[in-house]
């Protein structure tokens, strides 16, 4: 049985905030709680529980603003050991922290990258001069206020509070509808549901190689909810497309498909299937 669930960390990060959800949840369904264990970084959490010292782990797959987070899709394509548990979404505000007087008084700017994105507009606008500097989370972003009298971190308010820390403006975000999907990854089997994510790699940069895997789900009927390339950093081209499912992969015609697809990829990884929870 589970017992010990990683996250990105320090405490006050929107990870952790994802995994005291899952926690409760599991708490509920199951009576045990899970113990949780920070991290400093995405790919740390999952290195960590494909090595076992965690028995899950939850990391930021996707993000409504920004995409897939690049650091979790490129962690799990090495690893292929961990498979998708479960998957929640959870709203996102961020908040610029700061011991400054006010917006003027601010320098530089620290957080995730992520973070930085998702507000990009905002910083533009209100903090033009500052300059924006990525941190391994949005909480440890909030380590170097009480050295830079001059510095801002962009996190949750949570974290401000936790760490007893002001609130310059909230939310900062540049458009209001942020949602994050987090997935709950671990080394056993994924236990089945109405989503299914994978990976491959084509054996050639060659015209209609995609074209070919994507007809082998639109000839089952089988809807994809997500499409995107990542590189596979051997050489300039080369990529890895990673998709979702709208299906279980226990089910025959979604097997039937996915034996086809290994016909037409040179790597595939199947990360499992996997139900939404109603977080």
């Amino acid at each position: 049985m589970f017992k010990s669930i990683a996250h990105l960390g320090p405490p006050g990060t929107h990870a952790e905030s994802a995994a005291l959800a899952y926690r409760d949840w599991f708490a509920k369904e199951t009576g045990q709680e899970l113990e949780l264990h920070p991290y400093p970084s995405i790919p740390k959490t999952l290195y960590a529980t494909a090595e076992g010292k965690a028995d899950l782990v939850v990391v930021p797959a996707e993000n409504s603003i920004e995409g897939s987070v690049t650091m979790t899709m490129d962690a799990i394509w090495k690893l292929e050991v961990l498979k998708v548990q479960q998957a929640l979404i959870l709203p996102i505000f961020h908040a610029l922290i700061s011991r400054a007087d006010n917006l003027a008084a601010i320098r530089q700017v620290y957080s995730h990258p992520q973070a930085l994105a998702q507000c990009q507009y905002w910083l533009e606008q209100f903090l033009p001069a500052a300059q924006v500097i990525p941190a391994n989370s949005t909480t440890e972003a909030l380590q170097h206020l009480t050295e830079e009298p001059q510095a801002a971190a962009i996190s949750s308010e949570r974290a401000a509070q936790l760490y007893n820390l002001p609130v310059i403006a909230c939310p900062i975000n540049d458009y209001p509808d942020n949602y994050t999907r987090f997935w709950v990854l671990s080394l056993q089997p994924s236990p089945g549901g109405n989503c299914t994510s994978l990976a491959f790699s084509v054996p050639a940069n060659v015209p209609g190689a995609l074209v070919k895997t994507l007809q082998i789900f639109a000839h089952r009927g089988i809807n994809l909810s997500r499409i995107e390339s990542r590189p596979t950093k051997r050489s300039l081209g080369d990529y890895v497309f990673f998709i979702d499912l709208e299906a279980n992969a226990t089910e025959a015609f979604v097997q039937s498909a996915l034996d086809e697809l290994k016909t037409h990829t040179e790597i595939l990884k199947i990360f499992g299937s996997y139900n939404l929870l109603p977080i």
